[in-house]
């Protein structure tokens, strides 16, 4: 059985990103959405969550590129005075791991951001992460920790055949090989621990290697690459203009995306394939 979890990334971020899943869900093949808590849009989220609780809503985890939610005080510093995390991804991951001190003021930063999403009245059932900065071996041996006591049952294993990717867009190859091999590694070591806690996953997840350009000609093909078994795509729809979205995405096709989860022919080749809509709970969504 082919089964598909279609998530969308970034809800909360901004009005615009909101509008992407409110479309998608109502209007396409969206099955889930995951939920900055610092971002400027966050209350119009989870008010549009609680009316839809059919819509099943995880953590979007923000620990580079984003707000946080805790006023962190002392050396070294996880955010800068405004309470804004680095742009760089990298610089923020070499952080996390050489800078021990840090650990405690991450581990509370991502408590915090699990329990404002449960104080918010929404029930997570899985965590994923800004840049896939859930995988980091750091962060994600918090989240070990975390999830077993709130009750979060799945977790985006992220990870993308590279050579299925390749056969439909050929653009960034060295960049796509890069976060294929990184992505792979960090997988490997996270599945171990993820069995152990019965921490459910995905068999493949598709949106690493195009991410903010996963367009209906893409989605399309990508489709017939979708295997037995539980498979995610994330998207980041949206609509512009939209000022946020602009300025921290601006090569991002957002209203592409989400024209790609509300296309008819998205949900034609659904059919023809045999391919399920789900969310991680299992609970089944249909589509005309």
């Amino acid at each position: 059985m082919k089964e598909l979890v279609i998530n969308a990334d970034d809800f909360g971020l901004s009005r615009g990103a909101n509008h992407g899943v409110f479309r998608g869900w109502e209007d396409g093949v969206l099955t889930s959405a995951s939920l900055m808590v610092g971002g400027d849009a966050f209350e119009e989220a989870v008010a549009y969550a609680r009316a839809n609780p059919l819509l099943q809503v995880g953590l979007h985890l923000t620990l580079v590129q984003g707000s946080g939610v805790l006023t962190q005080h002392g050396l070294p510093p996880l955010t800068d005075a405004s309470g804004y995390f680095g742009d760089d991804p990298v610089l923020a991951g070499m952080r996390f791991f050489f800078l021990k001190p840090l650990r405690k003021k991450l581990h509370q930063e991502i408590e915090a951001q699990i329990r404002k999403c449960l104080d918010a009245g929404l029930e997570l059932s899985h965590i994923d992460g800004h840049l896939n900065i859930h995988m980091h071996p750091v962060v994600f041996d918090i989240l070990c920790e975390l999830m077993p006591r709130y009750g979060i049952k799945s977790f985006r294993l992220t990870r993308e055949n590279l050579a299925a990717n390749l056969a439909q867009d050929r653009k960034r190859i060295v960049g796509k090989c890069a976060d294929a091999f990184i992505f792979a590694s960090l997988a490997k070591r996270c599945r171990p621990m993820l069995d152990r806690l019965g921490i459910r996953y995905a068999a493949e997840v598709k949106g690493l290697l195009n991410s903010g350009r996963m367009t209906e000609q893409y989605l399309l093909r990508a489709l017939e690459g979708v295997g037995d078994g539980l498979t995610e795509i994330y998207f980041h729809p949206g609509r512009r203009p939209c000022e946020t979205l602009e300025r921290r995405m601006p090569d991002y096709l957002h209203d592409q995306e989400l024209a790609a989860l509300t296309s008819p022919k998205t949900a034609q080749k659904l059919a023809q394939l045999g391919i399920r809509l789900r969310n991680y709970r299992g609970e089944e969504k249909t589509y005309a």
